[in-house]
């Protein structure tokens, strides 16, 4: 019954969905609050079907039930409880739903919490929301139903693929989703106001809690993704440029230049088209990434499924969805009126430069992702695009954007003085041309690595200057200076925080690409390898039992200079289920470096292959993203964001031409 349970909620939910997608529009046509009114209720009662569905599905995974065909291919009996329930979105039918359940989550949230938007605005952001639950909820009924049951049940499953048997596959996802799906509400609010015709400063305030929200875990699902990758491929990567990956990456920054858009729209009333634009973009370049996973057009340790019916299913969508919402903003876009004007050299003249680093950067992504795919499919012609192209084109780009970035804080609102900021910056410079002279000097090898360090010096010392320009700490007293930082708003904090965290990034990605060193050794038991000054002594091996797989375990001991300071303890993990087996690397931290071990195949002599790096502050990767995170969190939280900006005055003309 538990399956029908989840089936039947799923097609209640598709039905309550139509009912969201038509009946507020349609009051909204007509001004009829009650018509409108019933947005709210069909939202939140739309989420709670498809939470009933997914719930369904996790209770059929976590009781072992065979007969349902997704849980058969991916679950196993001995499976640990907590890749149970991770196995539940694991695979295309259930991330899917998870997909969906995400999508009306953030349809309730604006529900329940928007009560400070207009009737109408709100009744058309509902709408537009459950044109897309619907559409999709009828994707996995059609093509990819979750709860399709075999009789006769099988007595066990074929078990979970043994890369995603780990703790990333339980929080990776998870984030990853509800940021870049999170970006469906902002589409929404684009698409609703441009049937509105009405786009003002208030509607920046109201889309970008929401953004700055989907931003957050959006960053967490990458930065988590990365992370996994690092620790579970055994390659000792963090990022391949994958077509998946860019798929997320390309909407994180997309989603950035947004929000930076929306601050000064909702400041001066300007960049609306932009904004307007970006919000379009962000959701759409998410859809495009859904489809690449779920096509079957690549091959990728990220990829879900290989059937072409899925694939022009979601093709499908992409036109309905990007393509209207394109054409609405054609139509309506050079209608609005234009907002305030500003000098070049202004705040607002940086965050517009900010913009253009931004969606230049996700271009030459974009291209580097897709053109591969479109050449095979026009010619069949196949070409490889990897690392060299983004990082000879991104790489730039992203360094150009960091050496603007301390300058937008500190320029002035309309019309700013360049010289002046200039010049309160040259502290931060002149520590950066420092410490990149002692890099250049100590590594005595290209420049490139030394300038981006001091790039990155640059943002952070450009942060710590904003944060004395606000504060009066070079100019005044320490106590008042202190009162001054408790009383600035959090999203000053935030912003702050954010910029700093850049810099640790960029640090730390210089720090491992450009400065680790990476051994490979046939070792048997006795052995010692070395590595940036650490010796690592193979003890042997021995084997050990889990669940369900089988370990062989390699244990080393790792001294620096006469001391023991560890033991690493690498291995290799068979699945008899799968008849898989995968590398569990084993990493060891010092201070923000690793010590990063993983194992090979035995050779027919009985030596181990061993691949050792030592990697000089890769921690400080992920440490700047959590930041950047906290950054996002302390804007989010400032009560200044949370609040609504007035409603717009009524008997207002919501369309005004172009001056």
């Amino acid at each position: 019954m538990t399956p029908e349970l989840g089936h039947y909620a799923l097609v209640l939910a598709l039905a309550l969905g139509v009912i969201q997608s038509c009946v507020p529009f349609y009051g909204a046509q007509r001004n009829d609050p009650m018509l409108m009114g019933t947005a709210v209720p069909t939202a939140v009662a739309q989420f709670v079907f498809i939470g009933i569905s997914f719930a369904a599905l996790t209770a059929c995974y976590v009781n072992s039930d065979f007969s349902v065909v997704n849980v058969f291919e991916n679950s196993h009996s001995l499976k640990p409880l907590i890749y149970k329930i991770s196995g539940v979105w694991g695979n295309h039918e259930g991330s899917m739903l998870l997909w969906v359940l995400i999508l009306a989550l953030f349809g309730a949230l604006v529900a329940l919490f928007g009560g400070n938007l207009p009737l109408t605005l709100k009744a058309h952001v509902l709408a537009v929301q459950a044109w897309i639950a619907a559409a999709f909820i009828l994707f996995i009924l059609t093509t990819s139903n979750p709860f399709l049951r075999l009789a006769p049940a099988p007595a066990e499953g074929r078990d979970l693929n043994p890369l995603l048997q780990d703790p990333g596959l339980a929080i990776h996802p998870p984030l990853l989703y509800v940021g870049y799906v999170g970006l469906s509400i902002s589409f929404s609010f684009a698409t609703a106001a441009l049937i509105e015709g009405r786009i003002d400063a208030a509607w920046a305030r109201w889309v970008r809690p929401w953004t700055l929200l989907a931003w957050i875990f959006l960053t967490l699902g990458i930065s988590m993704g990365s992370y996994w990758a690092y620790y579970t491929l055994g390659w000792g990567g963090w990022w391949f440029w994958d077509p998946v990956e860019n798929a997320s990456f390309m909407p994180w920054l997309i989603a950035t230049a947004l929000l930076h858009s929306a601050v000064v729209m909702e400041k001066r009333n300007a960049l609306k088209i932009w904004t307007i634009l970006l919000a379009i973009l962000a959701f759409s370049l998410s859809l495009i990434g859904t489809f690449l996973v779920r096509s079957g057009v690549l091959t990728s340790v990220h990829a879900f499924a290989t059937d072409p019916t899925r694939g022009v299913f979601i093709l499908a969508l992409l036109v309905l969805f990007i393509g209207g919402a394109l054409a609405l903003f054609a139509w309506r876009a050079p209608l609005l009126k234009q907002g305030g004007l500003f000098a070049p050299m202004s705040r607002e003249g940086a965050l517009v430069l900010n913009n253009l680093f931004l969606v230049t950067a996700c271009m030459t992504v974009f291209v580097g992702t897709l053109y591969p795919l479109a050449l095979e499919a026009l010619t069949g012609e196949r070409i490889s695009v990897g690392p060299p192209f983004f990082n000879a084109t991104f790489g730039p780009l992203f360094l150009m954007l960091l050496l603007a970035v301390p300058f937008g804080p500190l320029l002035a609102w309309k019309r700013g003085d360049l010289p002046g900021v200039a010049q309160r910056l040259m502290a931060a410079a002149g520590v950066a041309l420092v410490v990149m002279a002692i890099t250049f000097a100590i590594l005595r090898g290209p420049v490139l690595a030394p300038l981006a360090i001091g790039i990155a010096v640059f943002v952070i010392a450009g942060a710590l200057t904003d944060f004395a320009e606000r504060t009066g700490l070079s100019k005044g007293r320490l106590t008042t200076s202190f009162r001054r930082a408790v009383g600035l708003p959090r999203s000053a904090w935030g912003t702050m925080l954010a910029h700093l965290a850049l810099g640790v990034t960029l640090i730390g990605i210089v720090g491992e690409t450009q400065f680790g060193t990476e051994r490979i050794a046939e070792m048997k038991p006795g052995q010692t390898v070395s590595i940036s000054g650490y010796d690592m002594h193979f003890d042997g091996m021995s084997t050990q039992q889990g669940p369900n797989y089988r370990d062989q375990v390699a244990r080393f001991t790792v001294r620096r200079g006469n001391d023991v300071i560890g033991v690493m303890e690498p291995s290799k993990r068979t699945f008899p289920a799968r008849s898989t087996t995968r590398t569990e690397a084993a990493l060891m931290g010092r201070g923000f470096s690793q010590l990063y071990v993983s194992l090979g195949d035995v050779s027919a002599s009985g030596t181990l292959a061993v691949r050792v790096y030592h990697k000089p502050l890769v921690l400080l990767i992920w440490l700047g993203t959590l930041v950047m995170v906290i950054g996002g969190t302390l804007s989010l939280s400032d009560r200044r964001l949370r609040v609504g900006a007035p409603k717009p005055a009524r008997g207002k003309p919501a369309m005004q031409p172009a001056e």
